[in-house]
């Protein structure tokens, strides 16, 4: 099955451990080793699918960006032949100053602004998730294009026209991830419009840690969710630093 795959990844809490702060994410020494040669083991049917912007992974990742991606959620997709693509919704302004003047109050929340969309961390402040939700809901309550998503311990804003499920169906719809097996990998409710499009064409959906999900199948971690990739794509990551 490996040959016949295209390979979608999320990147926090899939591949990397989740912190307590986004830029506090350890990057493992064997990743990049990883993702490298999943991208030529696949012929280049390797994309990673994030909520993260391009400007926030690259420098952990790699620079320049050499895998085609899609960051923000699919707001802002990079394809193999390098086009990039991007849409910030006409609202998100509002949705910021709102998050700003929590940031400014309380002690504990990070804000994380994105070329299309912004995400609002609470994992350090968590008694604060209420107020943070109903003060986000509120700032695009006007606006119908805007939606509100909940991670684990964040609260992100960004358009309802845009999704993980739909930059996965527009990789399918491209070389060299069209006829092939796509396979996706994610740890959060971010990652269920993922999953649901894998699957109805056939595909693989993996969540990766606990929790429901419509994934019909599991890795209990992301240090698992590595092994694995590296054993059933025929990987080796034994040189790695």
């Amino acid at each position: 099955m490996a040959e016949r795959s295209a390979l979608f990844l999320d990147f926090d809490g899939t591949l990397a451990d989740l912190a307590q702060r986004p830029d506090a994410v350890l990057i493992p020494p064997a990743l990049v080793v990883l993702l490298h040669g999943l991208h030529q083991r696949l012929d280049g049917a390797l994309a990673l699918v994030t909520g993260r912007a391009r400007e926030d992974l690259e420098p952990m990742l790699a620079s320049p960006w050499p895998w085609p991606a899609a960051f923000e959620h699919g707001a802002v997709r990079l394809s193999v032949h390098g086009g990039l693509t991007a849409a910030r919704p006409d609202g998100l302004t509002r949705a910021i100053e709102a998050a700003d003047d929590l940031v400014a109050r309380h002690s504990g929340l990070v804000l994380e602004r994105k070329q299309t969309s912004m995400s609002l961390h609470f994992r350090l402040a968590p008694a604060l998730e209420a107020l943070c939700v109903d003060t986000l809901t509120r700032a695009i309550a006007d606006d119908p294009g805007l939606q509100l998503l909940h991670g684990k311990a964040v609260v992100e804003v960004k358009s309802n026209r845009v999704s993980k499920g739909l930059a996965i169906e527009a990789f399918m719809q491209e070389a060299p991830f069209a006829g092939r097996v796509p396979v996706f990998a994610g740890d959060d409710v971010t990652d269920e419009a993922g999953f649901d499009v894998v699957q109805r064409l056939g595909g693989v959906g993996i969540k990766v840690g606990d929790g429901p999900s419509l994934a019909r199948h599991r890795c209990p971690s992301p240090e698992a969710l590595r092994a694995w990739l590296a054993d059933a794509f025929f990987v080796n990551t034994a040189t790695a630093p």
